[in-house]
């Protein structure tokens, strides 16, 4: 049910928030917030926001609909963030037999399990109507498949539609970031609509629990860069905005790289300080190659460089390091790969970096250890030894 203004839904009727004290369920909205409040002895981190049974939703005046593209864990986590906040969400899945899964557990068991669908979210494989009423969609497509994806959706795409990627990655061959991918596809190339990339430090599974985290957005339009941050906004996740597309697109994409250096090295046993120097010398290393393509030196300091490098390069779960700390411990790559759960992104960008930071004659050597290991069978000890043995330099 959607309501008019701020109000609550409580034993069968709608109450002005001004006046909840006295209710066992309190809420606040504000602007396009849905505010769950618990008053039951549940602290936020205790239960996943949205699923303590004292919980209710608190629906904008004015809610839009919002197709997210992509049902990994990115686009299941997007799509209950947005419902959340009150706005109708269709999450779409490239495969009917998924999508009728998904609409009937309501849970996304494969990708993110134990984080319920909002009752505001439909689940669809319907390529003819996943935009219909449409005010803006979210990409949330692995960077490698986004090309055919987009290809498949173009012919019911409108135009002008906005779209916000999340994916993070460089395309092989073409070495686009995923909002070039979708320009090209969708509009010859042309700046013809307002794209957008959200990237940052967010591991989904402790941001569907409601754990603190923080991320930003950059746009090629400041408005609709705007818009972004506040549908995605919550309590437990503080988007901030960043003027330099480039320079988020390109660091999302080669911290994973450097996530899978850093596994690496977990697999080898190789200590903390070996993790300090590789974090350190990667981060200079994918900002030289940011510069190099127009980006701004900051937004590698930032929390789509930075931040998102800490947390990929140490997170048990993130995919990257554990494919990397995988073949640290002797697993062939290929056996690494296949034992994923879902795409690992760096894999493929190893190889687009490579070919970047060749054509624009950038240095990057752990970029390029990571590239003999995936693709040229040397073995991890062998690559931290060649690295270590570089001739010096200063710093």
């Amino acid at each position: 049910m959607l309501f008019s203004g701020t109000f609550i839904r409580h034993m069968g009727k709608a109450t002005p928030s001004s006046g909840f004290t006295d209710l066992s369920c309190e809420a606040l909205a504000k602007g396009l917030h849905t505010a769950m409040v618990h008053n039951c002895g549940n602290s936020r981190l205790d239960k996943p926001a949205g699923q303590c049974d004292c919980m209710r939703l608190v629906f904008p005046a004015m809610a839009e609909m919002i197709a997210v593209i992509g049902d990994g864990a990115m686009g299941t986590l997007s799509a209950i963030i947005l419902a959340q906040n009150g706005q109708r969400v269709r999450l779409w899945s490239a495969f009917a037999q998924d999508a009728k899964r998904l609409a009937s557990a309501r849970v996304n068991e494969k990708f993110l399990p134990g984080h319920p669908l909002p009752d505001n979210v439909e689940i669809s494989s319907d390529d003819r109507s996943v935009f219909a009423g449409a005010s803006l969609a979210v990409s949330a497509v692995p960077t490698q498949f986004m090309r055919q994806v987009w290809q498949r959706l173009s012919p019911h795409t409108p135009k002008k539609l906005p779209i916000c990627s999340v994916a993070k990655g460089i395309e092989n061959g073409t070495l686009l970031r995923p909002t070039q991918i979708i320009a090209d596809v969708l509009d010859g190339g042309r700046a013809d609509r307002p794209l957008a990339s959200l990237s940052g430090p967010s591991i989904a599974p402790e941001v569907a629990r409601g754990l603190p985290a923080t991320v930003t957005v950059a746009g090629s339009d400041q408005t609709f860069a705007e818009k972004v941050q506040k549908l995605f906004g919550r309590p437990y996740f503080r988007v901030y905005t960043n003027a330099d597309l480039v320079g988020v697109e390109i660091a999302g994409a080669t911290k994973n790289v450097i996530a899978i250096a850093a596994g690496i090295l977990d697999g080898m046993g190789a200590g903390d300080n070996a993790k300090a120097a590789l974090v350190t010398r990667g981060l200079a290393e994918i900002t030289r190659l940011g510069l190099a393509l127009g980006a701004k030196a900051e937004t590698f300091a930032g929390l789509a460089g930075l931040g998102d490098l800490i947390t990929t390069c140490v997170s048990p779960i993130g995919r990257n390091r554990t494919l990397g700390e995988a073949v640290g411990r002797g697993m062939s790559v290929e056996h690494a790969i296949k034992s994923a759960r879902g795409v690992v992104e760096g894999v493929a960008t190893t190889a687009s970096v490579v070919e970047l930071a060749g054509r624009h004659k950038v240095e990057m050597p752990i970029t390029q250890a990571v590239h003999a290991v995936l693709f040229k069978n040397v073995k991890p000890a062998e690559a931290v030894a060649q690295l270590m043995s570089r001739p010096v330099k200063p710093e």
